[in-house]
Parts: C-alpha cells; sequence; structure tokens
C-alpha cells in the first residue's frame, strides 16, 4: 500500500472546471461489504451549507449508485491525465455487479477514516455523504438537455445528485 498525507485544503490550488472534466475521477463507495467504482466526470467543488463540498452526478442505472444510497461516505479518487484512457475508461465500461471490476483493472482499495479509496490513485478526496437529490423529468428548464442526455438507450436513466462533506484530502 502507497502512502498518503493529509493534504491541507485551504491551500488546495486547482481548477474545478477542468479537473473532473477533462482528468475524470473514479468514485468509490462501500457497503455491505462491497466496493466499488465507477468513472465520474461531471461534478463540481465548493462551498455549501458552510462546508467544503463536492458535487457528483450518478445515473440510476448503475450498480456504484446501489452501494452509495446504502452508504455515508465515498471518495473520489484522481490519478492525473496518463490514467484517464486507460483505467478511468475500464472502470466507467465494465459492470461491478458482474465482476470485481477493480481488481479486474489492476487496482487495490485501501482505506482512511473509514472510507474506501483507490490505492493507485495519486490525489483522493474522503466525503461524507450529506445529501442526495434524484433529477426528474420535470425538473428541467431547458428541454433540450433531456433530449441530449437521456434519450435513446439513456431514455429515462436520470441521474441523482450527491452532495458530499470533503472531511479529508489526501495525496501521495
Amino acid at each position: 500500500m502507497h502512502d498518503f498525507q493529509p493534504y491541507p485544503i485551504d491551500v488546495l490550488e486547482i481548477n474545478p472546471f477542468t479537473k473532473l472534466s477533462n482528468e475524470w475521477a473514479a468514485l468509490v463507495t462501500e457497503a455491505d461489504g462491497k466496493v466499488n467504482a465507477m468513472t465520474v466526470s461531471w461534478g463540481g467543488i465548493g462551498v455549501l451549507w458552510g462546508k467544503n463540498t463536492c458535487t457528483i452526478y450518478v445515473r440510476d442505472s448503475r450498480y456504484t449508485k446501489e452501494l452509495l444510497d446504502k452508504s455515508d461516505t465515498f471518495s473520489l479518487c484522481f490519478f492525473g491525465e496518463g490514467k484517464k484512457h486507460s483505467t478511468l475508461q475500464y472502470l466507467g465500461k465494465a459492470s461491478g455487479r458482474n465482476e470485481n471490476k477493480i481488481a479486474a483493472a489492476g487496482l487495490e482499495v485501501n482505506h482512511a477514516k473509514d472510507i474506501a479509496f483507490l490505492d493507485t490513485s495519486n490525489f483522493v478526496f474522503l466525503c461524507k455523504k450529506l445529501s442526495a437529490t434524484k433529477i426528474n423529468e420535470e425538473d428541467f428548464i431547458d428541454p433540450d438537455l433531456k433530449e441530449n442526455f437521456y434519450s435513446g438507450k439513456e431514455e429515462g436513466n436520470f441521474h441523482t445528485m450527491y452532495i458530499g462533506e470533503i472531511v479529508e484530502v489526501l495525496a501521495r
């Protein structure tokens, strides 16, 4: 296992518009003795309710959502640009329902503050879940959003928005 050190959040310098959208991250959660990870590229980082938070979006169909709904915690694991087109693409395509995709990707699970994260990442947000809000069809003000993101094979496969308090940032 790698050695991770706490990273002071007050000196964190990242671009919140590109950290997730360009680099992507692995969302990791654990429930019922099972750990699963999936790729995320939609989300945000900021302050809400007087807490440092991150926001992520998970489709109804994802196995990770089943575990996340049962868990109070999750992590966002960043690997850097080089892993985007290998590890994270695999985690986004394979289903944890059908296989142990973490092991199949050659990754190992670590824990800090009883929160699961991927040991091969280089930067981690450990999060406590604060809120889960289902996005429904009637919530869209811009009708193009439903057409562009929830039609065809994704018809009715809406997202749930999760807001988590960043309880610690780790780096190695």
